[in-house]
């Protein structure tokens, strides 16, 4: 019987997961495909100067479209942009997560489910942290592993206050977790698709060392696993569960951000 995973193996894990995880949230959230944050500020310039009229019609829309960075994304509550990412972001990532769903049963045997499923996840919750001003590392690390591991972590624990916690190790993981992500942005100016996938394949392997914990997570029901076995149609089932599980992990969040007012303020 394999050895019961402590509390300080997983905080020595998702610590630097969660140093990295910022990075690639800034990445999402300033990458701005389709220019929306800069014609909103253009446009929010020259509302000024426009009283009525077809572009004045035009601007109203602009300013209504809820991305990260428009006018209408700072009106948005906690709760709404919280929603957002889960719908965006997690279509981005459970789709990338069910890929290995090709193989069917045979890819379902190896780890990379539940690798890459966790750290959709942990991603998505720490996206979710963000917008209700959860900024410390230590609070986000015990928001995942209440919700992705059912662990009330000790808050000193999380925060990285005990003597064997090494701060240049846990920094440098975190590096070797943004590598690529940190490359494109240094040749593209951004973070590439490629890169992002990349980012979330690397955070998803540093999470191997408690790979007895990412079994818990949430996940979907018994048809979408059974649909997963299949060899083809297995990545749509296997999506479709991933969806079901960032569901669940939202709506967990939300309740766990509720009940700790002191943390996430």
């Amino acid at each position: 019987m394999a050895e019961a995973i402590s509390d300080k193996q997983v905080v020595a894990v998702l610590r630097p997961f969660v140093r990295a995880c910022g990075p690639m949230l800034d990445a999402l959230r300033e990458s701005d495909p389709f220019g929306l944050q800069a014609r909103d500020r253009r446009e929010q310039d020259d509302l000024a100067e426009v009283e009525s009229g077809l572009k004045a019609k035009l601007i109203h829309g602009l300013t209504s479209v809820k991305v990260p960075g428009t006018a209408a994304w700072g009106r948005m509550t906690g709760y709404d942009r919280s929603s957002w990412w889960m719908n965006r972001v997690g279509r981005f990532t459970a789709l990338l997560t069910s890929i290995p769903g090709l193989g069917g049963a045979l890819a379902d045997r190896l780890p990379v489910q539940d690798t890459l499923g966790a750290a959709s996840q942990g991603l998505l919750l720490c996206a979710i942290a963000g917008e209700y001003g959860v900024t410390d590392v230590g609070t986000r690390v015990q928001l995942i592993a209440a919700v992705l591991f059912e662990r009330d972590i000790d808050a000193d624990l999380a925060a990285g206050r005990h003597p064997e916690h090494d701060e240049a190790a846990e920094a440098e993981e975190a590096a070797r977790l943004t590598e690529e992500l940190t490359a494109s942005e240094k040749k593209h100016g951004k973070a590439t698709i490629k890169a992002a996938a990349g980012t979330l394949w690397r955070l998803g392997r540093g999470l191997l060392a408690i790979t007895g914990e990412l079994e818990k997570r949430p996940r979907g029901n018994f048809v979408h696993r059974a649909l997963g076995m299949l060899p083809v149609v297995g990545a749509a089932g296997d999506y479709l569960g991933e969806r079901s599980g960032l569901k669940e992990v939202w709506k967990r969040a939300h309740t766990w951000l509720t009940a700790h007012p002191v943390q996430a303020r």
